[in-house]
């Protein structure tokens, strides 16, 4: 198959890209594929058979530091070196101590320590929402519920989360004309911003996650100050990015599918299946982040050259008609359900379990306390945010009444 970027970038496919991956894993196990905006090439892997074993190859590399100068360069060039140290950019044994080193706060156990809080401000959300009778549901709840809650856990005065959303914007979805300094701004905001921090916290710890880190630190884990900045980073955008797309496209599914609406609204047993569900339909990372060929690779029957970048089509590998029956069809009963929307292997996603559990309770209030919510506009005229790796809306007006 011949990779169109440009079709893969498009409205219509933004709007809807199962039809283009349906055709990806008919035609080819893996297809090149070049990004219009960065002039970025990279190789995308569409069926689940195939998606899966990628995940947990040992012979790609995560770290692009492990690349020539010139494959450094070109992966590294829209991003601040001093983001870029993070247990998703890293290998074992880095990736192993990295994530060692903040594991324990996101235990089933801790995150279910969070409900009663992560009920209360979604309360206050959806109340305050429903009383104004009509909201774009991104701005008054999708967002602002994973983004308090991840902030919380970190230790950030809560008037500081409102720059992070569109710092967060101009690094995962770069300005059409490929300008790398609004990317760079944003960078260097959040670098000027958790560097402040990390000094404040040193003089005067406290029991957040950032005093923690540093507390660690200075035990001997060797964490460097590029990585704590990294890290925090990470944990900031990660924390809440993916739980922001998938509250609203959630949302989004359930009103488009009234019958499933109504069948978790009378068995509300079903909720934490509905979830995984919704991360099987919807999913909120449509791509892996990168993998890199240190040297000629054979991935899919296709020797991929050195310093090539590979990625998992998560999306697609989720309406894999080898591995679910009626993928296109939205069950909020769904069992098994293998998905791999928060990715597989050693780089599954640390923050599954909370955020699993901020869908869980955002939806139970939903049924609970806004049984009429409807989408204000046509379906058609919503706007899918432009990036192929992240997906979510960029608005999702309702209204409550």
């Amino acid at each position: 198959m011949t990779g169109n970027a440009q079709e893969l970038w498009t409205p219509a496919c933004r709007a809807d890209p199962r039809p283009l991956y349906a055709r990806m894993r008919q035609e080819a196990r893996v297809v090149r594929l070049v990004e219009p905006i960065q002039q970025m090439p990279f190789w995308l892997v569409s069926r689940y058979a195939d998606v899966v074993p990628l995940m947990r190859d040992g012979r790609l590399a995560k770290d692009p530091r492990k690349l020539g100068e010139q494959g450094r360069s070109r992966f590294l060039r829209f991003t601040h070196e001093g983001l870029a140290r993070h247990m998703l950019n890293a290998d074992p044994p880095d990736h192993t101590r990295l994530r060692a080193l903040v594991s324990q706060a996101f235990t089933p156990r801790r995150v279910e320590a969070l409900r009663s809080r992560v009920t209360t401000l979604a309360t206050g959300l959806l109340e305050a929402a429903i009383a104004r009778g009509s909201v774009d549901f991104i701005d008054a709840f999708a967002f602002p519920l994973p983004v308090i809650v991840i902030a919380e856990l970190l230790g950030l005065p809560p008037e500081d989360r409102h720059p992070f959303r569109d710092w967060t914007r101009a690094l995962l979805v770069p300005p059409a004309d490929g300008d790398p300094e609004p990317v760079m701004a944003a960078s260097q905001s959040f670098v000027r911003y958790f560097t402040t921090l990390l000094e404040r916290r040193r003089t005067a710890p406290g029991d957040d996650l950032v005093s923690a880190m540093l507390a660690a630190e200075e035990q001997g884990d060797r964490l460097r100050p590029d990585e704590l900045i990294g890290m925090l980073f990470l944990l900031l955008v990660a924390g809440h990015e993916t739980t922001v797309n998938l509250l609203g496209s959630g949302l989004l599914a359930l009103l488009e599918h009234p019958e499933q609406l109504e069948r978790l609204r009378a068995e509300r047993g079903l909720m934490d299946s509905a979830v995984q569900e919704l991360l099987r339909y919807c999913s909120p990372v449509e791509m892996s982040t990168a993998r890199f060929t240190v040297e000629p690779t054979e991935v899919c029957g296709q020797v991929i050259p050195a310093e090539e970048m590979v990625l998992a089509g998560l999306m697609s590998a989720n309406h894999d008609p080898e591995v679910f029956a009626e993928p296109e069809r939205l069950d909020v009963g769904r069992t098994p359900n293998k998905h791999v929307a928060l990715g597989f292997g050693i780089h599954y996603c640390l923050g599954a379990p909370l955020a699993r559990l901020e869908a869980a309770v955002a939806f139970e209030l939903l049924l609970e306390r806004a049984p009429r919510v409807r989408l204000a506009v046509a379906p058609e005229r919503l706007e899918w945010r432009k990036s192929a790796v992240i997906r979510g809306l960029e608005q999702l007006p309702v209204t409550f009444a």
